[in-house]
């Protein structure tokens, strides 16, 4: 009996004898502009802000710097396009020597939250991906255990996070509890010998492959938010990841479920007795993906402002047309505010100064001007804008999850509100029968 051909075997006998033919590499198909893929040259610093950094700030951003350009930007549209993580470059990203970033001892630098900003925004740069990869990392899971957990924990799991020898994620979003964190509804119930931990988490960075999985759930006795270190394959842990994403697709996001995981004694973090432990991490991460942002819209200027010289229509390079150097300038001054937004914020950090409302009106701002200048530049590049080769339209899926996470704009909005009129908004009045007049 002939079996059928199904339609598109059927269509594809009516194609052409090029229809699947690899595509032309971009230099090829486009030789008259320079893909990401060749970083272009740091021209972002119009106002010389780099005088306001240290030695060691300035060395460390320029290491940084050079392993990003060498090492990311060749292969980084093609993982971002494959939404695949590139493991091989973990040891290189270790060598940088800028995991722990604030944490002192157990093999961590012991950086300058300064130092920390300025290396995380030259890895963004040049690729966001890499940069929420080591903030999840670095300034959520690995500060968590320092700050909240056990001399013994620190010993035991920070010096082979700190070399990257091991990968940590940070688990505290749930499917229904996102923005309403502090309502999380995962369990850790008290049992002999440990803690047994039931529930679902979503969104989580690194968790496909992390060794360590820092869980936050809600206490049975106390009602009150505990953290757990838990072991990657534990029994009744599974992770699969979230597919389908528009932005940071190298991160590997997962969802996480809990089937009766057994956590020893050990293993719960004994600095974490409320919701209001988180803040303490949270405080830092958040000036730390402010600037995430900065570092990207450097990168996005930085290919811009390259493009235009190389691109020619009518006869000119696109850079000689008036219409094309405001947008571009528009984006210059964009990139000067966010940069001494930022070093502010970490100045008032290190005076021990800062508050809550300082760190979400940054982190706020500071995503909603990068928005505006990733759409600029993507007005500049006019078809290309649409390639991740050419980085700004991969920049403009990135910062889409980045002005989410860590609080969303609005939330941040919200909490910088509720700091200057003293009035929480965060929940609706609640509903009655009875008229609000």
């Amino acid at each position: 009996m002939a079996i059928r051909k199904n339609q598109d075997e059927v269509e594809q006998n009516a194609r052409s004898s090029y229809f699947n033919l690899p595509p032309l590499d971009v230099s090829v198909a486009f030789p008259q502009a320079t893909p990401a893929s060749t970083f272009p040259p740091s021209v972002s610093d119009y106002f010389q802000f780099s005088d306001l950094l240290t030695a060691e700030d300035q060395a460390i951003g320029m290491r940084v710097r050079q392993c990003m350009e060498k090492e990311i930007a060749p292969i980084m549209a093609e993982f971002w396009e494959k939404a695949k993580f590139p493991f091989h470059v973990i040891p290189k990203l270790g060598a940088l020597g800028i995991a722990g970033g604030t944490i002192k001892g157990y093999g961590c630098p012991g950086l300058s939250i300064t130092t920390s900003a300025v290396a995380i925004a030259e890895v963004a740069r040049v690729d966001a991906s890499c940069s929420t990869f080591i903030l999840v990392h670095s300034s959520l899971a690995m500060l968590t255990i320092a700050l909240c957990g056990s001399e013994e924990q620190k010993q035991k799991y920070l010096p082979s996070l700190a070399k990257f020898s091991t990968v940590a994620c940070w688990a505290l979003t749930e499917p229904d509890y996102g923005s309403d964190a502090s309502s999380l509804q995962t369990t850790a119930t008290k049992v002999e010998g440990g803690w047994i931990l039931e529930g679902q988490k979503r969104w989580i960075g690194n968790s496909t492959f992390a060794d360590l999985l820092v869980i936050f759930a809600r206490n049975t006795t106390t009602d009150q938010i505990n953290g757990y270190i838990v072991k990657k394959d534990a029994p009744g842990l599974t992770v699969t990841k979230i597919e389908n994403k528009i932005g940071l697709r190298i991160v590997q996001n997962g969802d996480i479920v809990m089937k009766r995981v057994f956590v020893p004694d050990e293993d719960r973090l004994p600095g974490v007795n409320s919701f209001q432990d988180t803040n303490k991490v949270l405080a830092v991460s958040r000036v730390m993906v402010a600037w995430q942002p900065i570092g990207i819209s450097m990168g996005v200027y930085d290919m811009c402002h390259r493009y235009l010289k190389e691109r020619k229509q009518f006869g000119a390079p696109l850079a000689a047309f008036q219409i094309n150097q405001q947008k571009l300038v528009h984006m210059l001054g964009n990139v000067q505010a966010m940069v001494l937004v930022g070093w502010r914020i970490c100045k008032l950090y290190e005076k021990g100064t800062m508050t809550p409302g300082h760190a979400s009106l940054a982190k706020s701002w500071i995503s909603l001007k990068a928005r505006e200048t990733a759409a600029i530049g993507r007005e500049l590049l006019g078809g290309n804008g649409i390639l991740s080769d050419f980085l700004v339209a991969k920049a403009m899926g990135d910062l889409e999850p980045i002005y989410t996470y860590e609080g969303t704009y609005d939330i941040n909005s919200l909490v910088t509100g509720r700091e200057i009129t003293g009035l929480a908004s965060f929940k609706p009045a609640v509903l009655s029968k009875r008229s609000r007049l």
